[in-house]
């Protein structure tokens, strides 16, 4: 959604924003999807107060026809924000005044700003949730694809930037793919718990049950009304009242009002920020394979450079990479607002909004070009082939020490191949000299069978079973 200034130009339009612009989590998580979520939590909140005899129906028809965005000037409710410090106060004065006269009373009866701007924001979460889910899925699917393609193809593991020893590429794109679903099974359990809030001024529902004493008529709610139930008997109708707003709204019943318990924002966060690092981790492997001296894998379709026609730069790997950098320092402002004071707090609900929306857009952007990049990733066998070989048969030396542990002793072998790397001793044919010199026969070196020990696609391991194993899981 834009919005022009006041000097007729256009405001947000995503021109900074690749990662995320024209996504569909942006797209969730507009100026406009928010008033609706607002509004839609409205006009749930006199719905529910019907169901209980709060309200009357035709009350809460009115407001519910009347709870429709596009009646409302968004960018007039921003600026008439500033004096509140928040938008649902000049959002009720105005459906207030969008609905008939004798509905009016029934518009945010008993509720505070901040039930209304957090269920909002839970809504628009669950909502740009269920829209990242599936990209994820998506990328699930096509690295499931690639891991199973290249189950044998072998390939140079890499630790602190250096070779190490073999790997496969299926077992690489298995681990990335692992990552995914362990993204994937945060958010949806996160989605499935995200609450309504409702909780009044102060989080003790007071509010409500004033307005049910004064529906149900007072002696009917006994004396004190501190306890029982007014209109019957069982629970409190106030805390049936939540139920039944979050029933209205597909959210979760809030076991307390959480306007200063900030749970539901910071396990949110978590599992946002969880699921940037877990494709930035993709991002990061794809960045240092596709690199022209490495070249193992590139990007389906590249980008290109304002400036060097040859450039074919893995755009989307870049822009999950800068998601993952972006996303734990959103996460950090709504682990910090956890510390909030007292039983609605100044600063420290006001402080969540704008990062939580960036962490959703950021995010879902990232989700988006991980399934793109998954889908479009070429491999080339043959680079990760040549570069087995680049050290001579050094990236098998593991195996040698092993190999030769016996005749030679664990701590000698050891030796004896460290300063033979270090040397720049490489190859079958002086390894076979240097063991000589270390005082095997011909007999024992030609047991060893050096040629094939020192073949690297024969030292990956249990690569194929574990990627087997890990394409079990869904």
């Amino acid at each position: 959604m834009t919005y022009e200034d006041s000097s007729g130009g256009v405001q947000d339009v995503g021109l900074l924003g690749p990662g995320r612009v024209a996504s569909p989590a942006e797209l969730a998580t507009g100026d406009r999807e928010f008033l609706q979520a607002m509004l839609h939590a409205e006009a749930a909140l006199t719905r529910a107060q019907a169901e209980l005899g709060l309200a009357p129906a035709r009350a809460a028809e009115a407001v519910t026809a009347a709870a429709r965005a596009e009646r409302f000037d968004v960018r007039g409710l921003a600026v008439r924000a500033r004096a509140g410090g928040n938008p649902v106060i000049p959002l009720v004065a105005d459906l207030t005044a969008a609905v008939p006269e004798e509905a009016a009373a029934y518009v945010h009866r008993g509720a505070t700003s901040q039930d209304v701007l957090d269920t909002a924001a839970m809504l628009v979460a669950s909502r740009t949730l269920a829209l990242v889910l599936p990209e994820l899925e998506r990328a699930v699917g096509e690295l499931g694809r690639l891991a199973a393609e290249h189950r044998d193809t072998p390939m140079p593991g890499r630790t602190l930037t250096q070779h190490a020893v073999p790997t496969t590429f299926g077992l690489k794109a298995a681990g990335w793919r692992s990552l995914v679903l362990d993204a994937r099974d945060r958010l949806a359990a996160v989605r499935a718990a995200l609450p309504a809030q409702l909780g009044g001024a102060a989080g003790t529902l007071a509010a409500f049950g004033e307005f049910g004493r004064e529906a149900f008529g007072r002696a009917e709610s006994g004396a004190s009304g501190a306890s029982g139930a007014f209109g019957g008997v069982g629970e409190r109708r106030e805390l049936r009242l939540v139920s039944a707003y979050a029933r209205q709204l597909g959210l979760a019943a809030p076991e307390l009002p959480w306007h200063t318990l900030r749970t539901p924002v910071a396990d949110l966060a978590g599992a946002l920020a969880f699921t940037a690092g877990a494709l930035g981790k993709l991002a990061a492997d794809v960045l240092v394979l596709s690199r022209t001296e490495i070249g193992e894998v590139a990007e389906g379709g590249g980008g290109g450079s304002s400036a060097m026609p040859h450039k074919s730069n893995p755009v989307r790997a870049t822009l999950i990479a800068a998601a993952a950098r972006r996303a734990p320092a959103l996460a950090a402002t709504l682990y910090g607002s956890v510390a909030a004071a007292d039983e609605r707090p100044a600063g420290a609900w006001h402080a969540e909004w704008e990062p939580l929306r960036d962490l959703l857009r950021t995010v879902g952007g990232a989700a988006r070009d991980a399934a793109e990049l998954a889908a479009g990733l070429r491999v080339f066998p043959d680079r990760m082939r040549a570069h087995l070989d680049l050290t001579g048969g050094l990236i098998v030396t593991e195996r040698l020490a092993a190999a030769l542990s016996g005749p030679l002793g664990r701590a000698h072998a050891k030796q004896l191949l460290t300063e033979a790397s270090a040397n720049g001793v490489t190859g079958v044919d002086s390894w076979a000299e240097l063991l000589r010199a270390a005082g095997l026969d011909e007999k024992a070196v030609a047991a060893l069978d050096l040629a094939d020990l020192a073949d690297p696609t024969r030292y990956t391991g249990a690569a194929a079973a574990l990627t087997d194993r890990a394409l079990t899981r869904r």
